[in-house]
């Protein structure tokens, strides 16, 4: 199904992909190097819950952004009250229920601390909010790692195989680390196919991660639920610092999971999400 198409700021248009399913809104926001449809899966166990979207940040997957942006994760939460407009389940005091994972978590956080009010209810798996001082991250690490990752194969297919013969990525289910693969790249004239977001736009993202929204999670109102995997890397360490100054979090715990915990078990996720926004 082709995405729907959303103005944001800077020029940004978003692409916005409909899940499916039945019930209120619910919007999945990706981590950093993703895109909206690796919560196909997960979309799929909310399916009789949720009408479930998902949009691509700036920087991923179809959304389309100019050259040279500046891709600080403020623009993150500007494509998400973007979303959230252009499909019109804003209105009134109810608010919005959100899910997001790592960069998507600290996204919708973004989002609210820019429009007090706007998310009814959420849900973050590891969302990545660390204070300005903190050393745990790896964020020249990870941006380093990033410019580093191979942008091109022959085919999806070689890209699958690829993918599925190391972790992280051989942790997933199958079929989510398909829906990313599938999604994830565009074909070349000369039928290779290449990354939607490419190494050198991952790393750019990763050196963002600081955005503040730490010093300000007190000020995050609505009900979230915090979940931290077993991994013991930074954003499962950071989790309980986190929930701990929100006025309304709870943590849960996923210790036989990974930061790729979305990926890993999306049904298990789906329920996660589910209780956490009744």
């Amino acid at each position: 199904m082709a995405p729907l198409w959303f103005s944001s700021t800077d020029r940004v248009e978003v692409a916005v992909h409909d899940l499916g399913g039945e019930g209120p809104p619910l919007i999945l926001c990706h981590a950093t190097g993703f895109h909206g449809r690796v919560w196909e899966p997960v979309a799929e166990a909310l399916a009789d819950r949720y009408r479930c979207y998902a949009p691509d940040l700036r920087g991923h997957g179809d959304t389309v952004y100019p050259v040279g942006l500046d891709l600080a994760w403020g623009g993150m939460a500007a494509d998400l009250l973007a979303t959230v407009d252009g499909l019109g389940v804003g209105d009134g005091d109810a608010g919005v229920r959100m899910a997001g994972w790592s960069m998507g978590g600290c996204s919708l956080v973004l989002a609210e601390l820019a429009r007090p009010g706007l998310v009814h209810r959420a849900w973050a798996f590891e969302p990545i909010l660390f204070p300005s001082d903190f050393m745990g991250v790896g964020g020249s690490t990870l941006a380093d790692g990033a410019r580093r990752r191979r942008n091109t194969f022959d085919s999806i297919e070689d890209a699958l195989e690829n993918y599925g013969s190391k972790p992280p990525f051989s942790l997933c289910r199958p079929d989510a680390l398909r829906s990313y693969v599938v999604h994830g790249f565009r074909e070349l004239d000369d039928a290779t196919v290449t990354l939607k977001c490419p190494g050198s736009v991952e790393a750019e993202v990763f050196e963002h991660s600081f955005s503040g929204a730490f010093e300000r999670r007190d000020e995050f109102q609505p009900p979230v639920t915090i979940v931290a995997s077993g991994d013991g890397a930074a954003p499962a360490q950071m989790a309980p610092a986190i929930a701990e100054a929100m006025p309304n979090a709870v943590v849960e715990s996923m210790e036989d999971l990974t930061h790729f915990g979305p990926l890993q078990d999306p049904d298990r996720i789906a329920d996660s999400i589910a209780a956490a926004l009744r």
